[in-house]
């Protein structure tokens, strides 16, 4: 078994001469296998190993007796070793979790910082090819794609897992073999948690029923998929690159062009959208397949729609595509529409003195046609240039004024169907200008800061009548 684990490290990459490992020990028989594999290592590679062992306090004197033979162990082998005390169940209620998710919580915590202490290259965990079994009928019961159907990844980031080539049986037999003792959970015996339930009856069901080679089956599936997995990641990635256009000197912003995006084979795009959230969010842990499919949805929505996803990433439908983003911490409350004020009146005799601030505009209220809006753009969207009624795109527009694109969904526009009257804060439709032939003269104002936005085209034709939003 030894030679298959240090085979097995190799085929990953797992370690280098002079490594510094961190690993988690609890006493029980894989996380003591595990130490004496790296024991064995040690010498063969000139690692260090620090061995951290976690005191749940949960199972009172039980613990403190797993805790005291984790140490005599680490003692006899010549290996350092820490422990650490945590409350795990107060852990669990301050940050609403169950007792096991908040156990890996701490644990985790735990190595990070003894690994940023002690200046660590790696940390090794114990699982083995029965806990990634379990883990693939989990992740199929709850619902994953191809990254799910992996399971437990030999190597992620500094974090490797020498022993899943090894069943449990096999490593209780080869500590066995060796006259090496073991601490024993008899919470593992339970059925309160899930794994548990998996572990205590539907694998063993499978095994005794359907076939008695069930986890090395379900282990060299697992492989296949995580090969699979990476040939369609690094696809996406390619994929994203044709489709995807990142913004701001970090790349904190992402456009998702739509045209581009529906070029792309299906397969892909879940894969493609994943890549982006993971790329905006920094991390990739907790981004799972519903909210791909939340952003894939986006591409049905309505211009201005906006989607929330983990760690503070939001995503908005725009009118070539989705945008998505990372809140900072620091912004500023969305922004909200703003307030219309409305006045319609007579045109008065004579020469007549136009508004001269930028938020107040007259418009010749007899040649509006439809209802009178505050929106963001749409697509079909236009506005009159010159006296002679020639329109221009209000794409086009953007793109000649140099208005950003990440900037171009947040501009306010006030609108006549699909004719824009005024692109708030910077140009007014031509056709719409007060001219010797108006009567009635309608001002708008805008005064900021109202959800209401929406106004209809007053029916109010005295002087002085006013509507407001």
């Amino acid at each position: 078994m030894y030679q298959r684990v240090k085979a097995y490290i190799k085929k990953y990459h797992m370690l280098e001469k002079q490594d510094r490992i961190v690993t988690g020990v609890s006493g029980g028989p894989d996380s003591i296998c595990l130490l004496f594999m790296l024991k064995e290592l040690r010498e063969e590679m000139d690692l260090e190993v620090l061995a951290i062992h976690v005191n749940h306090g949960i199972r009172g004197e039980a613990a403190d007796a797993d805790e005291k033979y984790v140490e005599s162990v680490c003692r006899r082998w010549n290996i350092e070793y820490r422990s650490v005390h945590a409350d795990v169940p107060a852990y669990a209620k301050i940050h609403g979790q169950t007792v096991e998710e908040a156990g890996r919580s701490v644990r985790r915590s735990a190595f990070e910082e003894a690994c940023r202490e002690w200046n660590g290259t790696r940390i090794a965990l114990a699982h083995h090819r029965d806990d990634n079994a379990e883990t693939l009928i989990w992740n199929l019961c709850r619902g994953c794609g191809l990254r799910g159907l992996g399971g437990i990844a030999p190597v992620e980031g500094r974090y490797i897992r020498p022993l899943l080539c090894a069943g449990k049986k096999e490593i209780e037999s080869y500590l066995k073999k060796r006259g090496i003792s073991y601490c024993t959970d008899e919470t593992n015996l339970e059925d309160h948690y899930m794994r548990n339930r998996i572990r205590n009856h539907v694998v063993p069901y499978l095994e005794r029923e359907v076939n008695s080679q069930t986890v090395p089956h379900m282990s060299e599936t697992m492989e296949q998929m995580r090969e699979l997995c990476r040939y369609v990641e690094a696809e996406a990635v390619r994929y994203a690159r044709e489709c995807v256009e990142y913004q701001g000197e970090a790349g904190e912003r992402a456009m998702i062009k739509e045209e581009e995006y529906a070029r792309i084979p299906g397969v892909f795009r879940p894969y493609v959208l994943r890549e982006v959230i993971c790329r905006i969010a920094g991390h990739r842990k907790d981004i799972e397949g519903i909210h791909g499919r939340l952003l894939a949805e986006m591409f049905d929505k309505q211009s201005g729609k906006k989607l929330d996803l983990p760690y503070q990433v939001r995503a908005a439908r725009c009118y070539c595509g989705v945008e998505v983003w990372k809140i900072r911490e620091d912004a500023e409350e969305e922004e909200r529409e703003p307030q219309l004020r409305m006045t319609v009146f007579e045109r008065p005799s004579g020469v007549i003195r136009f508004p001269d601030t930028p938020y107040t505009k007259w418009f010749d209220y007899d040649i509006i046609k439809n209802t009178v809006k505050i929106r963001h753009r749409e697509p079909g969207d236009y506005i009159v240039i010159d006296r002679l009624g020639n329109r221009q795109k209000l794409k086009q527009y953007f793109i000649n004024s140099k208005i950003p694109q990440n900037e171009r969904d947040r501009v306010w526009l006030i609108a006549d169907g699909r004719e824009i009257l005024w692109i708030v804060g910077r140009r007014q439709s031509q056709a719409y200008q007060v001219s010797d032939r108006t009567r009635r003269i309608l001002e708008i104002e805008i005064c900021g800061g109202k959800e209401d936005g929406g106004t209809s085209k007053s029916n109010d034709s005295g002087r002085g009548s006013s509507k407001e939003n």
